[in-house]
């Protein structure tokens, strides 16, 4: 589990020039110090063997601890000197033979914000401080929960040293930073995809895969916990923020977990509620265990809710590894191969932090769980492109479907304009049998009734005939009016029945200014219109007795666009309400089939018949 650290080193010396310091006889490791410690108010002396971990030999609890180191060196060489610790503190002031080389943090308090023992410490020493017999003296204070303490202590010549600090540097400081960029990347990545992608299925639209959600949360928990070592002075008290990186651990395992029951296919799976639920449970309780752990230094606490999610976590990771050796898919395996590199090194880990003594040891799940980050990276990716190939096939299938559509409507509409356009050929001839039958056949069978009587006169038998003939040229005539123009068809009845009213001595009065179009009246009511006129100049032509015949048309002034027109005559008259002859009758009825208004007045020389088109 080396290897890599072990690498980066070999390469930093390479570029520095030197060579572990392990391999120069002049390089001294002090491991043995005299040390005073104090802890809730009392001091004790000790001879102890470094590293000390404080947490480990004082459960919870905070305090000072001195130690006194010594060492020789030569002063013949010229060469510079310093120091190197694996890990200090939390706070911590470095002496030598009575000078202060170096300090970070404040001694004195609690719960504060120093937090000074994540990374290596490297101390030059000034030439004129390194003496023959030298005496080192550090003080530390030590936070509980903090995993701090007292390293061996390296000295010796810099250029010795100095490889050996960065190739712990890299791989702590460095590693941790590359590393934490990367999680943010990946969770950065996931998040924006499960903002952008929803399902593209109609009964599902504006659903977002989970997946993106729980590998999202997942990364930035993690960048979250590995960018903490970074942090040399945390924004809270130590109390506080201790909850927080917890926390983040929480959220940490349950989103990875979540994650993975999803790409199982487990969500539904009573069993994945269950570990759902202990998990949300576990997550709310987090924040009390934390704090209580720290401010009652009761460690355990934090320990037993820590193998809370491991007794979760464990049982699922060995049933996914299961299903992946039965489901040979891509998915299955990576994420079975990160189970399998990740669970014992988790174990490790939860060993050296919570249960040995861990100041000394190296913790790798920082490192391993980058696989996590890759796995969780690549299933993304390949979900997306997934998912964009199937919505390229939906896209690609549903404009096949709609051209076929548009064909198949295309074709429909041109037989429905086929059909429409016979439907009207047919109406157009039934409405022409209809005029013909009503109007030109009743008048013809009037005049041969007429003739077979013996009862009507010559001219009687006549004006039957005559009004017959009018009747079927206004048919003819009414197959090509212009629909909504009032003016053409008055002036087409002028010129169909002028000649007639002449041969009668009617004399024909036309008052008609320019009327507007009509737009409402179509071709059907243009025909009733026309019939409607012809009615009421056959009556007064048949029955008025009249002399002159005047038509009158104007617009109506308070209501555009409509037209009054007046037919008044100068005959014998007649009470409108006592004739109900059938050419009234039908005149009334074709006015309500346009939606038009008629009145009739009537008396000795003066009938009007008026009619309002609205």
């Amino acid at each position: 589990m080396r290897i890599v650290p072990w690498l980066l080193g070999a390469l930093v010396c390479i570029l520095c020039g030197g060579a572990p310091a392990s391999a120069h006889a002049t390089v001294v490791a002090l491991d043995q110090a005299r040390a005073a410690l104090t802890v809730n108010g009392e001091s004790q002396l000790a001879d102890v063997k470094l590293p000390y971990g404080w947490d480990f030999h004082h459960t919870g609890a905070g305090g000072l601890g001195q130690f006194a180191l010594s060492f020789d060196a030569p002063t013949s060489e010229r060469e510079p000197w310093a120091l190197y610790f694996y890990r200090l503190g939390n706070a911590y002031v470095v002496r030598l033979n009575g000078v202060v080389l170096e300090q970070n943090g404040t001694l004195g308090g609690a719960d504060s914000r120093d937090d000074y023992a994540k990374i290596p410490r490297f101390v030059r020493i000034p030439a004129s401080v390194l003496l023959p017999h030298n005496q080192l003296d550090v003080t530390i204070r030590s936070d509980g929960g903090r995993k701090s303490g007292m390293p061996v202590v390296w000295v010796g010549p810099t250029e010795e040293l100095e490889p050996l600090y960065w190739r712990e540097f890299v791989v702590r400081v460095a590693g941790g930073g590359v590393l934490t960029v990367f999680s943010l990347m990946v969770g950065a990545f996931a998040f924006v995809l499960w903002i952008s992608q929803t399902d593209p299925r109609p009964e599902r639209r504006g659903v977002r895969d989970n997946l993106y959600l729980f590998a999202a949360t997942a990364e930035f928990s993690w960048a979250f916990i590995i960018g903490d070592t970074l942090i040399e002075r945390p924004p809270l008290p130590w109390s506080s923020w201790s909850v927080v990186i917890n926390m983040m651990l929480g959220i940490w395992l349950s989103s990875l977990l979540m994650f993975c029951h999803t790409i199982a296919g487990w969500q539904q799976h009573p069993a994945s509620r269950a570990v759902r639920n202990t998990l949300v449970a576990l997550i709310v309780i987090g924040p009390v265990v934390a704090y209580s752990a720290i401010t009652a230094s009761v460690p355990l606490l934090l320990t037993w809710w820590q193998a809370g999610f491991a007794v979760v976590f464990i049982p699922s990771a060995v049933l996914f590894i299961a299903q992946a050796m039965r489901q040979a898919t891509p998915m299955h395996k990576v994420v079975a191969l990160a189970f399998l590199v990740n669970v014992p090194v988790g174990m490790h880990d939860f060993y050296v932090t919570r249960i040995a003594d861990s100041f000394g040891s190296q913790v790798y799940m920082r490192y391993s769980a980058t696989l996590f980050g890759l796995v969780l990276g690549a299933i993304a990716i390949a979900r997306f492109r997934s998912a964009n190939l199937h919505v390229r096939d939906l896209l690609d299938t549903l404009a096949l479907r709609i051209e076929d559509k548009d064909q198949e409507l295309s074709q429909t509409y041109q037989r429905m304009e086929r059909v429409a356009r016979e439907q009207e050929r047919v109406l157009e001839r039934s409405r022409i049998l209809r005029d013909m039958h009503d109007g030109v056949g009743s008048h013809i069978s009037s005049a041969i009734r007429q003739l077979q009587s013996g009862n009507s006169s010559h001219d009687e038998i006549l004006l039957t005939l005559q009004d017959s003939l009018d009747q079927l040229k206004l048919s003819i005539d009414a197959l090509n009016l212009p629909p909504g123009d009032v003016t053409a068809l008055l002036a087409n009845l002028r010129y169909r029945l002028e000649p007639r009213f002449r041969s009668m001595g009617l004399a024909l009065e036309w008052a008609l200014v320019p009327l507007p179009v009509l737009p409402h009246l179509d071709a059907s009511a243009m025909r009733q219109l026309q019939f409607i006129f012809f009615e009421a100049f056959s009556n007064v032509m048949q029955h008025a007795q009249a002399t002159v015949l005047r038509i009158e048309a104007t617009p109506v002034p308070t209501e555009p666009g409509s037209v009054r027109i007046r037919i008044c005559d100068n005959g014998r008259g007649f009470d409108p309400a006592r004739v109900h002859r059938g050419g009234l009758v039908s005149m009334q009825e074709r006015v309500l089939a346009i939606g038009a208004q008629v009145g009739i007045t009537s008396q000795s020389g003066a009938t009007v018949v008026e009619l309002l088109l609205v």
